[in-house]
Order: C-alpha cells, then structure tokens, then sequence
C-alpha cells in the first residue's frame, strides 16, 4: 500500500490536525492596480542618476533634485492607488486625509521641468514639461477620492461613526499581520488570516447596517486590542526562541476569537433580517389600509 511520504517537520505532521485551508483569505479580492504601471515610475528617472555625474555641479545638483522629485512621486502615487483600493472596497469609507495621487502628479511634473532645466532648456521648455508631466500622470492614473463615501440611506454622522471605527479595526488587523509575520511561521500566518477573514465579515455586516455598531464595538474594538497585544507579545517570544507552549495558546485564542467574532455576525445578520420582516409586515399593513390587497395583485 502507498504511503504518504513525510516526517515530523511535515505539515500535518507534528500530532495535530491539518491545519485547514484559510477561509475566505481571497473571497472578494480583485486584482491590484499597483503593477508595472506604477514601477516604470521608479525606473524611468533612474539615468538621471548618471546624466548628474556626467555635468557641472549645478546641473548635477538640477538633475538629483529632478531624480529625487520623481521618486518621490513615484511613491506617492503607489500610496495612493493602495488608498484608493481600500476606499473602494468598503461601503462606508472616509476619503484619504492626504491626495497622495494629485500630489505625484504635481512632483512628476515639477520633476521633469527640472530635469528639463538641466538639460539646457530656457523657460518655456520646462514649463511644457511640467504641464504635460502632470496632466499625463492625472490621466494616466486618475484624481484622488475627494468625498467621504457613505451606504444609501444612512446619514453623514452614522457613516462617520462607522468609518472611523472600520478604520481603527484595519489597524487592529495590519498590526497583528506585521507581529506574526515577524515570526516566519507560515502556518500560523495562514491561520491569522482565517481570523481576520471572520472580523471583516463583521466589518462588512456593520458597514451594511450601522444600527449594529453599538452591539459590535466591544468585538471591533476591546477584543481586538487584545488581540493586537497578545500577537505583539507571542512574537516578540517567538523571535527570541521557539516557544511550543506559547504558540499552543496563540493558536486556542485565535480559535476562540474566530468563533465569537462567527457567532456575533450571525446573531447581528438575524437581528437584520428580523427589523426587515417587521418592515415588510408594516408596509403591508400600511398597504392594505389604502386599499392595495397584495394577495389579489400578486395572483393577478
């Protein structure tokens, strides 16, 4: 009969079960717009690197200021396109508090004028450039979010209060990825994610409803500053020296926040679809008082 080949250091072969597959890790995800786009912005400068050094010291210093502008543009941009993403993939979100697009543009442009000013241009050549640098960027990858996005329906103060504390969540969340990653424990990164998949299912429930904030901000705020705190601390243990014990009770906490954080999202998704069916039950009262039957109308 074969046999499955492996050994202790083998997944699923240290006397636990297999861990199981990450749930949900890339339901909803849509390919990153941060591609070669946006890393032709930092290669395309790079030979005025070697144009400063082949010039007198003020075209050299005129060429590093112009590689220097467009770097940073470059990474402004990718900072912003990341912004952008996350704006876009929430239902309520608070537009980013810096335009980091519209400020590469502006640097792209400002970049290319000096770089044309070191090459011998006058006035107008430059000033060419840097209109034409800084339209062709905003074209290219397009303005910033300038307005706070908010679900139909539901009032600027409640979409705040949501934002704001969807936003301290992610934080909550980045935090704890940067502290396990630390460790270079693939299997438990794979298992934070599972966790991380059942809080923005809440995340998610509360951004379609905020009446549910209140009954979910001990989950989205306590709890995961615990966790935050708790992931900081194992890996700061780990990277010392392998702890078994202290990984074995990361793991059973993982567990039962996944299952309470589970369990809150179905009760609030209940909650939901109970103030719907009272709804629904009022609007038919209200209709059947003027006179609508929708029993005949729905049989006609």
């Amino acid at each position: 009969m074969a046999q499955r080949y492996g050994g202790r250091h083998s997944p699923g072969q240290s006397g636990t079960a297999p861990a199981q597959p990450p749930r949900g890790g890339y339901r909803g995800a849509r390919r990153t717009r941060v591609g070669g786009r946006v890393n032709m912005l930092f290669i395309a400068p790079l030979p005025l690197a070697f144009r400063a050094f082949l010039a007198g010291p003020v075209e050299m210093a005129l060429n590093l200021a112009a590689l220097g502008l467009l770097l940073l543009a470059g990474w402004l941009t990718r900072e912003g396109l990341r912004a952008e993403e996350a704006y876009d993939a929430r239902r309520i979100s608070r537009r980013p508090a810096i335009p980091r697009k519209i400020f590469g543009s502006v640097l792209t442009g400002a970049g290319l004028a000096a770089a044309a000013h070191a090459a011998g241009g006058g006035v107008a050549e430059p000033a060419i450039y840097a209109v034409a640098g800084t339209v062709l960027h905003l074209l290219a990858f397009g303005p910033d979010p300038l307005r706070d996005k908010a679900a139909e329906g539901i009032d600027s103060f409640q979409s705040d209060r949501v934002a704001r504390v969807v936003d301290k969540a992610e934080d909550y969340l980045r935090a704890m990825t940067q502290a396990i990653a630390a460790t270079r424990d693939r299997d438990l990164e794979a298992r934070l994610e599972r966790f991380q998949a059942s809080v923005r299912d809440m995340l998610r429930t509360v951004e379609d409803d905020p009446r549910d904030l209140t009954a979910a901000r001990k989950y989205l705020g306590v709890y995961l500053m615990g966790a935050r705190d708790a992931s900081a601390k194992y890996a700061d243990l780990a990277t010392r020296a392998p702890n078994a014990e202290a990984r074995e009770k990361y793991l059973v906490l993982l567990s039962d926040l996944e299952q309470n954080f589970t369990a809150k999202t179905r009760a609030l998704m209940v909650d939901s679809s109970t103030d719907l069916d009272i709804e629904i039950e009022v609007l038919r009262d209200r209709l059947e008082r003027e006179g609508v039957h929708l029993e005949t109308t729905e049989t006609a």
